[in-house]
């Protein structure tokens, strides 16, 4: 949870970061995209060591970093500080989300593995939901500093929960060697994969819809809608009952429903709040809670539908590469994610017709790659498409 609930946290204190820090709204908007591309290429790095050293220990030291870069921003005097600090914060955060997808293939299977992916699901969507809340909430309390300084001591309680309840699910006997040129040998064969390329693509493109609306929350919300930093909830409790939603009926239809049936469906929401999203920015003079908000509950309820199966096909291509594997998915996501925070966001976020029409150009690239997978698998015997290595999976 923490690795996303970092990202925007800070969103509702950005105006009163600039005016202390003297940079302009494109220059604040780089604290995201700082952090989304440090925590992209630290993410290739994260699942291997899992492989190699231990679930635990790769948690526990990332965590310790963390904690240690989060005090660092809260006493950062200078928008070079801060962007350095919050760089290290992004090449520690991503142990939770990458090594923890791999915790759960190592204990679970089948059903129960997309059940719990499930929960981890709705977790990841709601930890960047809730985070410009709580950072609006502190904002009420105190300066900016103290959501880092909150921050911290979030990484604090996490690492005191590892310490004392996770157990090492990657036994001594099952662990790699740390290898250099054996990695990047893994990395090149799971990359050029044409079904983990489809598979990551289509996961990293439909996520990307909602996260444009997620990196331009604070000219959305601030800007267009014409609220105030304690009205954040508008734009996110939307996006936390879909997800929340969208997760747990994921979870109860593991092993009832086909996960082709489970996608579809989930596309097929999207769908409907990208043309509702569209349909309400073309015709509103200006964007007015809550209808600017409601089609982003469709949109989250489809991802938390299709995000366990498209990951659990990843995971299960790879047994025992799994920490490989989630960490290279994990990669197209956030790249495409700093892409949105770092580019798109600032050019789009002025307009909501322009933000509504390109989210759901996201949405359309996703479900594109996903019926070219299926499309493709429908085609070739499932051992004719992957590595000898690979096992077969019946969730697509």
């Amino acid at each position: 949870m923490f690795g996303p609930f970092s990202i925007d946290t800070i969103f509702p204190a950005f105006p009163q970061m600039g005016a202390q820090l003297g940079a302009d709204k494109l220059a604040m908007q780089q604290t995201i995209s700082v952090y989304l591309l440090t925590y992209a290429a630290m993410s290739l790095v994260h699942g291997p060591l899992s492989d190699a050293l231990g679930r635990k220990r790769v948690i526990f030291a990332g965590l310790f970093v963390f904690m240690l870069a989060s005090i660092g921003c809260a006493l950062a005097q200078d928008m070079g500080t801060l962007l350095l600090f919050r760089a290290l914060q992004g090449l520690s955060a991503g142990v939770g989300f990458i090594v923890g997808r791999a915790v759960i293939r190592d204990v679970f299977h089948g059903d129960d593995a997309q059940r719990l992916m499930s929960q981890v699901s709705m977790i990841f969507g709601i930890a960047p939901a809730i985070a410009p809340i709580i950072g609006g909430w502190l904002l009420g309390w105190g300066r900016w500093p103290l959501i880092f300084w909150f921050l911290a001591g979030f990484s604090l309680l996490l690492l005191a929960s590892i310490t004392l309840w996770l157990p090492e699910t990657h036994p001594p006997a099952a662990r790699m060697k740390v290898a250099p040129a054996h990695l990047l040998r893994d990395y090149f064969s799971i990359a050029l994969n044409p079904r983990f390329q489809r598979l990551a693509l289509a996961g990293s493109l439909n996520f990307g819809g909602i996260f444009l609306y997620i990196a331009s929350a604070p000219a959305f919300v601030l800007d267009l809608l014409r609220l105030n930093e304690q009205q954040f909830a508008w734009l996110f409790l939307p996006t936390i009952g879909g997800m929340t939603l969208g997760a747990f009926l994921s979870g109860k239809a593991a092993g009832r429903v086909s996960g082709t049936r489970l996608s579809a469906l989930g596309f097929a929401f999207m769908g409907a709040g990208v043309a509702l999203n569209v349909g309400y920015n073309a015709l509103a003079d200006a964007p007015a809670v809550p209808w600017a908000v409601l089609p982003m509950s469709l949109l989250a309820f489809g991802v938390a539908l299709i995000f366990p199966i498209l990951t659990l096909s990843i995971l299960d291509m790879y047994p025992r590469q799994r920490g490989a594997a989630s960490s290279l998915q994990a990669f197209s996501n956030l790249l495409v994610n700093a892409i949105i925070a770092g580019l798109l966001s600032p050019l789009l976020s002025h307009h909501g017709l322009h933000l509504a029409l390109a989210s759901g150009a996201f949405t359309l690239l996703g479900w594109l790659f996903w019926r070219w997978e299926m499309r493709v698998s429908r085609r070739e015997p499932r051992c004719a498409k992957d590595a000898p290595a690979m096992e077969p999976t019946d969730q697509l």
